[in-house]
């Protein structure tokens, strides 16, 4: 099952890095279990614009009860109905500013049901949504428009176990309650190939805006945790997203996936996958729907991810990254703590990408730029179909126990473009050579850092002066031995 972070580990490490310690220790340790705070006054300014501040829907007109629909808490009743039916009325008032609906502490068992706009679902604490495990009751959907055929399987998906269409001001929140996938049964029956559908994932909104998930807890999904598709005005905080680190096959954490405007924020995640990854479609599908995912902040988290890394960009980027910022962030006991993985017939971009304030402790590569990762829906995607990977830079990177802290592997077709590193001290276990790798990379390092950076990149000095221009971009020291 996914473990606790041993409070041990913190201070040798982050007692130099106080700033860190402090949001993190207090913000995603703290702050994920206290009631939402509003976000309130004009916004903040991210990439030179300002975001509008994201708040609950604190007021709703109307409020009801699980029970007033029939429901019953005790882990063996099936609740279906009973949330279809308490949906169904809450849609009836979206023009009297909606209504929440109150799950109180109880086991509330289910199958797949739909949110509708104008609704609070509010978990209390002690309260646990249970997906039921037979997949026959988990309806059939189309592929997404974006990934072609399916994700997993050719034709329909499994749809999630909370879903919405179409919908604006939606708010799942809660004293800390829970929503439970029970995705055991979904990745024993995976593994053994037993399934002839895309999994589901455990909420998935599609097509939404002005959108907040807060206190509470997802775990065990059957597939990805929290998908937002194609959505505007997306808020995460004060999250706590569970699944076992092994044998808990792409149950990322938040992958949100041609997502515009989107916030994440004082969160723990320790899943089977990827903590994070952004996405936004998948080769020539990707690049026909033509979403991007942009204007997105990742700050104040805690991750892990024993199997690949804690915050991804890609593989299905096909639509285009941009303009996202991570920062304030620890990844512990994982295989890649930062990774962006491409390959030729994605085509897209990823452009402007800032990561601040990162801390590794015990990650087997740190920073990762792959652009083979050589995963294609079909075998119809356009080969010369190259991505763009520009504008990336890492400011204040520290951490311990890192094997190799760096490993950039473009290619002559698809060259990493204008890599900038600074305040970088990443304690070492591997103690040979090839620890900064580098293959067809462009870019500089301004100041000192540690280790020393490969020679495909110009040095700087600490006031941007020009010390040594590198005449080897195209070299490459990449070993994946190590």
């Amino acid at each position: 099952m996914a473990e606790a972070l041993p409070a041990g580990r913190f201070p040798a490490f982050l007692s130099s890095h106080k700033t860190l310690f402090t949001v993190l220790w207090i913000s995603a340790f703290g702050s994920v279990f206290l009631w939402q705070r509003d976000i309130v006054g004009a916004g903040f300014s991210m990439f030179g614009r300002a975001w509008p501040g994201r708040t609950m829907s604190e007021g709703r007109a109307f409020e009801f009860n699980m029970t007033d629909f029939g429901g019953v808490g005790d882990g063996v009743t099936d609740n279906t109905a009973a949330f279809e039916r308490a949906v169904l009325e809450i849609s009836k008032l979206g023009k009297k500013g909606g209504a929440r609906l109150n799950v109180p502490p109880g086991k509330w068992l289910t199958a797949p049901f739909n949110l509708t706009s104008h609704m609070t679902l509010f978990l209390a604490e002690d309260a646990e949504i249970l997906g039921i495990q037979d997949e026959n009751r988990w309806p059939l959907m189309p592929p997404l428009p974006s990934y072609g055929y399916g994700r997993e399987r050719r034709g329909p998906r499994y749809g999630s176990l909370i879903h919405g269409q179409n919908l604006t001001d939606v708010v799942i929140t809660g004293n800390n309650g829970s929503i439970n996938g029970q995705g055991q049964s979904w990745w024993k029956k995976y593994r053994q190939k037993l399934l002839n559908h895309t999994r589901g994932p455990l909420v998935q909104i599609m097509w939404s805006n002005d959108i907040v998930i807060a206190n509470i807890t997802l775990r065990d999904s059957p597939f990805w945790t929290f998908h937002p598709y194609d959505c505007k005005n997306v808020t995460v905080r004060n999250v706590t997203i569970l699944a076992p680190v092994f044998e808990a096959p792409n149950t990322d954490g938040i992958d949100p996936d041609s997502c515009e405007d989107v916030v994440i924020e004082d969160c723990y995640i320790s899943v089977g996958d990827d903590a994070i990854a952004i996405k936004s479609g998948w080769d020539q599908y990707g690049i026909a729907y033509g979403r991007p995912s942009r204007n997105i902040l990742i700050r104040n988290l805690i991750v892990r991810s024993m199997v690949s890394a804690g915050i991804s960009i890609g593989s299905e980027m096909s639509g285009g990254v941009s303009n996202v910022t991570v920062e304030n962030v620890l990844v512990w006991s994982s295989r890649r703590a930062v990774r962006i993985k491409t390959a030729a017939g994605r085509g897209g971009y990823v452009r402007d990408i800032t990561y601040r304030n990162l801390t590794f402790n015990d990650a087997r590569v740190g920073i990762v730029v792959k652009t083979d990762y050589n995963e294609h829906p079909d075998l119809d995607f356009d080969k010369n179909a190259l991505p763009i990977l520009e504008n990336i830079s890492f400011t204040g990177v520290h951490g311990e126990g890192v094997r190799v802290p760096v490993r950039i592997h473009g290619s002559e077709g698809i060259p990493v473009r204008k890599v900038t590193f600074r305040d970088m001290n990443v304690g070492i276990t591997y103690k040979k050579k090839h620890i900064f790798q580098c293959a067809f990379v462009q870019g500089r390092v301004i100041g000192t850092i540690f280790p020393a950076p490969c020679e495909n990149l110009d040095i700087y000095d600490e006031n941007e002066r020009l010390v040594k221009l590198s005449t080897a971009q195209n070299v490459t020291d990449i070993d994946y031995g190590i």
